[in-house]
Formats: structure tokens, C-alpha cells, sequence
């Protein structure tokens, strides 16, 4: 390909819709090039940035949007603000999300036998539990056992002892308590514990409603009206679960909050999504992602301080009240806007977002942005099923969703079984997940997200194979191992299961960016809603399988599950560098185009760096007027041109 008609193609794509074809057949040009200097002789580190700048440029001028956010200004005042906004939240998310784990800590109860007091006023604790509750052959006093009381006096009671014993008639006191929690306000003991669990199953089953309501909304409504939704429920049901005065009104409670969590970080990623362009974009939710890890470390370090559950649900209700201001300040995104028709509301945002960058939208761009020929995009759930490439993302999406998912509540009950304490088992994992998930910004740079998303798959499969061949629990029952190599391997297990956790940690970050990117704007947070369900299915089953199974089939199915995902991850397309696609139309042109242009014979000669740079620089040209039969300095480019090339 000659310097040329790389300038030609650039002036076609620019000058009208007709040369297309020639636009995109330079893009894969290009890239066939990179691949045949890398197979054929090493070429130097800059002009592999120049090329890949190129082929960013040469994408990002498909979409009319980073051409408006440009003029915009691409990360001025008004997008770090909103950054900002948008994922500060995240850290009450984490806060109410997790909060479960803290507040069912474990007591040791014992039959209220008060009744005793009325003979023997004066005694001591400890004698009140010897006369009234019988004890193990151990020694050790009966937790859900207690004698009769009887008619009698406190000295025949010493003398003769007890003897008719019942379950517990009068509740249960717990003598060694130094918090309160759920365990001893609403007496989860001696059988009851199973509501712990329920409570576990119920915010899951919140999270897997939640998914489809808050996706629909947020394709329907908007993404601001969602988002508020959200944070309406995070405030209400947060600070209220503070005041719940039974189990079951926490469970509701619980409820309420999972589908909030879930609801707003559906609806936020879709809002950074669309408004950031390029490395923005990745930056801004692996931002996001590691404010969620704070919000994990700040629930732990409040719940180690504070006495009582309560208070702990009361001090998240505080913090998260402020973001009722996000009524006032939070914008919508003017791609939704555009997609349902709003042309006007999209232009405004976009005009007031440009006078907070302190930056004017020129006219001609401004009056690009019009609805299409169809007018109003519509769309629908059933297009997941209609729409073949839709249909495979969302399944093999739905896949990855539901393998993180599984392993990650599969290692955490895992990290119990080893019997580390609740503030180790979030504080520590809480830590790895902020380097992991600035290690994305790295990897998504380098390799791309398809493959980043492959890597990471990759790690996970790797720690589950040496969980296998690891001791499990305390005792080391797994393969029979000798106590003592058992207990030396134990902190060997913790490490793996750490760094299993801060592979997964890895693995959602590139997930959400992977997946916002691939679905349109017009179904893109139903998307998000729907592979959010296999998340919530996966978490079900970890839990249901780990009460119900073998202790090696958990971890065994982690295994497979990943190799699954890792293989169909293959299937999807790369986004790195490409527009967003905003209907399922759009999508589906500029991915038969392309298909096409790479089934067509290509040729390339050698590019010089210099070369590069020149076609860098007619790129740049081309940007700063989006009509290039009117610019000068194009003009007397391809005036030169055409007479060199003039027999």
C-alpha cells in the first residue's frame, strides 16, 4: 500500500459514505502490514505506536460521537466530574453488598433458664448454667438442652440436681457475646441456623431480579432516571434495614438492597460507557472497580469497630444520603438520547458539556447529529434472540458471568472452611483486587480486551487445578494428608486461593469494560441485565452444591467451568480501538463490512516510518475539518499526488 492511497482512503471516508468499502479494506491493509513486518523482519517500537495510532484515528472517525466528544473535549472538567459521580457510589454498593458477612457473627448460645433465679437470686453465672443444663460427656454444657424447672428449693435443687431435660422454652442467652448481631437478636440457634442461609439465597435472588428490571429501565427510562432509582433504593433500604425489627423484615430489606446493587452498577457502566471514548473508557471502570474494592475494606474495618449491626447499617444509611444531590448534577447520555430520539436533549447536554470544558462545538458537527432515517431505534428482549451475534455475545458472556461468579463464592466459602476469621477473609482479598485490577490497565493496552479476558480465564483455571491436589479444612482430609504436612500446607492454600481471588478480581474488571463495549446502546444495559443473571444463578449454585456435595466436586467444576468460558471466549470479537455501536443495524453493517474486506486478497509494500508519520499527520489534518474537500492543505496534498502519479 502506497503513501497514496492511504491519503486516498482517509479523503474517501471523510468526503462521503460511497467509498466505504476502500476506508475499511486500508484498516485491515493495515493491519496485514503489522502482521507481515512481524513475521518478516523486526521493525522498531515507535513505528508500531504510529501504526497503532493510525488504526485508532482511522476507526474513531466511524463514529460520529467521538468526533462530537472530541470537540467536546475527551476527559476535560465535565468527565472527570462525572467519573467522579458516577463511581464514588460504588463504595456504599460494596459497603451494603457485603454486609451480610459481618453481621451473622457466630455465638455461642445456652437455654435461658432465668427461672432459677427466683429460688437463687445470688447465684453466679456460671452455677446458674451447672444446676440447669446438662452437660456432654466432654464436660462441655448442652447448647439447645435444658432441665425442667421443678417446685423446689435451691438447696434440694444443689442436693438432688435435675434430671427431666427439653429444648429450650424461655430463648437463649449468650454469655460469651462481645458484639450483637443477627445470631443473637433474632436467635438464629439450634436449628434455625439454615436462616442464615436464606438470607445468602434471598439477596441473590434479588441480585437475579434486579438484573432484568434495572436493565429495561435503563434502556427504557434512561440512564439517569436508573440511576437514581438505584441510589433511591441504596438510601431507603441501606439506612432502613437499621431499624428492621424482624427476620423476615430484614430479608425483605436485604432484597431491596441486592437489586440496587445490581441496578446501579448496570446503569453506571453504561453511562461511563457512552459518554468516554478510548483508554478513558477503560480507565474510568477500572476506577470504578477499585473504589468497589475500598467500599469492601471501609465495610471491614467499620464492622471490626462498631459493637452492635445496627449501628453498621445506620452509618452506611449516613454516608450514602449525600447522593440524593446526584438528582441536580448527574447528566443523561446523549447516545441513549439519540437512540430514542431526543435530538434536542442530546445536543443540549453536549453543548453544556463542552461549556464546562470551556471548549464550542462547531455547527457542522452539531448539525450531523439527526436522527436516522428510521427515526426512533426501537428495540426489544426479543432481539437477543433474533439477532444471531447478539444472541452469541449474550450466551458466551452469560457463560464467563456465570463461571466468575461460581468460582468466586466457591474460593470464599473455601477461605471459611479454613477457618480464617470473617475480617481476614474480605480485608486481605479487598487489598489484591485494587494492584489486580490496575494491572488491567496494562494488559488491556497490550493484548486487547479479548485477550486479556482469555488471560485472566487462564490464571483462574490454573489456581483451581492446584486447589485439587491441595489439603482441605482444618483436619487436611483431602487426599490424607499427615496432619503435620497438612498444617504446613495450609498457609500454601491460603496464598493460592488469594491469588485465585485476585485473578477473578481481574477477570470481572475486564468483563464489564469487554461486554459494554460489545452490546449497543440500544440494548446495552438489557445486556448487562441478562448476563448479570448468570452471575446470580452461579453464586445459587455455588452455594447450594458446597452444603449438599463432596467437598472436591466444587472445585473440580471450577475447573471445568473456566476451561468452558476460556474456550468460547474465543468466539467473540475484538473492540479495542472500534466504535461503539449504537443500533442493531449499525452494528450488524460494520460487522459484515469488515467480514467482507478480510475474505478479499490484500496486498502491502513496505511503510517506512516516516511514511507512517505522514499518514498520522494527514489523519490529524482530516480531524481538524470535518469536511475535507475544504481544506487547503488536503487539497494541494492530493494535487501532488495525482500529478506524480500522472503518466
Amino acid at each position: 500500500m502506497t503513501l497514496g492511497n492511504c491519503a486516498a482512503a482517509f479523503s474517501a471516508q471523510m468526503a462521503g459514505e460511497g467509498n466505504f468499502k476502500e476506508e475499511l479494506r486500508s484498516q485491515d491493509a493495515s493491519r496485514n502490514l503489522n502482521q507481515h513486518e512481524t513475521a518478516g523482519h523486526p521493525h522498531s517500537r515507535s513505528l508500531e505506536m504510529l501504526l497503532h495510532r493510525l488504526r485508532a484515528v482511522h476507526t474513531k472517525q466511524d463514529d460520529k460521537f467521538a468526533n462530537l466528544l472530541d470537540a467536546v473535549g475527551e476527559f476535560g472538567t465535565f468527565q472527570q466530574r462525572l467519573v467522579a459521580l458516577t463511581f464514588i457510589p460504588s463504595i456504599m454498593s460494596a459497603f451494603f453488598m457485603f454486609a451480610d458477612h459481618f453481621v451473622f457473627t457466630a455465638q455461642k448460645p445456652y437455654c435461658n433458664t432465668s427461672w432459677i433465679l427466683a429460688v437463687g437470686p445470688h447465684l453466679s453465672e456460671a452455677q446458674q448454667l451447672n444446676l440447669t443444663i446438662p452437660q456432654a460427656p466432654n464436660g462441655s454444657f448442652l447448647t439447645c438442652l435444658m432441665y425442667l424447672p421443678v417446685p423446689w428449693n435451691l438447696d434440694s435443687i444443689i442436693q438432688f440436681g435435675l434430671n427431666d431435660t427439653d429444648t429450650c422454652q424461655d430463648g437463649w442467652i449468650y454469655p460469651a457475646a462481645k458484639k450483637r448481631s443477627l445470631i443473637n437478636e433474632f436467635d438464629l440457634v439450634c436449628g434455625m441456623e439454615t436462616k442464615k442461609d436464606t438470607a445468602q439465597i434471598m439477596f441473590m435472588a434479588g441480585l437475579l431480579i434486579g438484573s432484568l428490571i434495572f436493565g429495561l429501565i435503563t434502556d427504557k427510562m434512561g440512564r439517569y432516571p436508573a440511576i437514581l432509582l438505584s441510589l433511591l433504593g441504596l438510601i431507603l433500604f441501606g439506612f432502613g434495614t437499621a431499624f428492621v425489627n424482624s427476620f423476615h423484615l430484614y430479608l425483605l430489606f436485604r432484597f431491596g438492597i441486592s437489586q440496587s446493587v445490581v441496578g446501579y452498577a448496570i446503569s453506571s457502566i453504561s453511562l461511563a460507557t457512552e459518554w468516554l471514548v478510548g483508554e478513558h473508557r477503560t480507565h474510568a471502570i477500572i476506577l470504578e472497580h477499585c473504589l468497589f474494592a475500598v467500599g469492601s475494606m471501609l465495610l471491614t474495618g467499620i464492622a471490626y469497630s462498631l459493637p452492635h449491626w445496627r449501628l453498621l447499617f445506620l452509618v452506611g444509611g449516613v454516608l450514602a444520603i449525600p447522593l440524593i444531590s446526584y438528582v441536580w448534577i448527574l447528566p443523561e447520555s446523549p447516545r441513549w438520547l439519540m437512540m430514542k430520539g431526543k435530538v434536542k436533549e442530546a445536543k443540549q447536554v453536549l453543548c453544556y458539556a463542552a461549556s464546562v470544558n470551556k471548549k464550542t462545538i462547531p455547527s457542522n458537527l452539531l448539525d450531523e447529529l439527526q436522527l436516522p432515517r428510521k427515526k426512533v431505534t426501537r428495540a426489544s428482549v426479543l432481539d437477543f434472540c433474533k439477532n444471531r451475534q447478539l444472541c452469541k455475545v449474550t450466551l458466551v458472556m452469560s457463560c464467563v458471568w456465570f463461571t466468575i461468579s461460581y468460582t468466586y463464592f466457591t474460593l470464599s466459602l473455601r477461605m471459611r472452611e479454613l477457618g480464617m476469621s470473617v475480617h481476614f477473609r474480605h480485608m486481605v482479598p479487598s487489598i489484591m483486587e485494587v494492584p489486580a485490577r490496575l494491572c488491567c490497565i496494562f494488559i488491556l493496552q497490550q493484548i486487547g480486551r479479548k485477550w486479556s479476558l482469555a488471560v485472566t480465564l487462564l490464571q483462574a483455571i490454573i489456581w483451581c487445578l492446584l486447589l485439587l491436589f491441595l489439603p482441605e479444612g482444618e483436619d487436611g482430609l483431602r487426599l490424607k494428608w499427615p496432619r503435620f504436612l497438612a498444617t504446613e500446607l495450609k498457609s500454601v492454600t491460603i496464598w493460592v486461593l488469594t491469588l485465585g481471588e485476585f485473578s477473578l478480581a481481574a477477570t470481572v474488571t475486564v468483563f464489564f469494560l469487554y461486554t459494554a463495549e460489545l452490546l449497543p446502546t440500544v440494548l446495552r444495559a438489557t445486556g448487562l441485565g441478562l448476563v448479570s443473571l448468570a452471575s446470580a444463578a452461579g453464586a445459587i449454585l455455588s452455594l447450594t452444591i458446597i452444603s449438599q456435595t463432596p467437598s472436591l466436586l466444587p472445585i473440580f467444576l471450577c475447573c471445568v467451568l473456566a476451561i468452558v468460558a476460556f474456550s468460547l471466549s474465543s468466539l467473540l470479537p475484538e473492540t479495542r480501538d472500534q466504535p461503539l455501536s449504537d443500533s442493531l443495524d449499525h452494528s450488524s453493517q460494520i460487522r459484515n463490512k469488515v467480514k467482507d474486506m478480510t475474505t478479499e486478497d490484500t496486498s502491502s509494500d513496505d511503510m517506512s516510518e516516516e511514511a507512517a508519520k505522514n499518514v498520522i499527520l494527514n489523519a490529524q489534518i482530516l480531524r481538524l475539518d470535518p469536511y475535507p474537500v475544504s481544506n487547503p492543505a488536503l487539497k494541494q496534498f492530493n494535487k501532488e499526488e495525482a500529478n506524480s502519479q500522472a503518466p
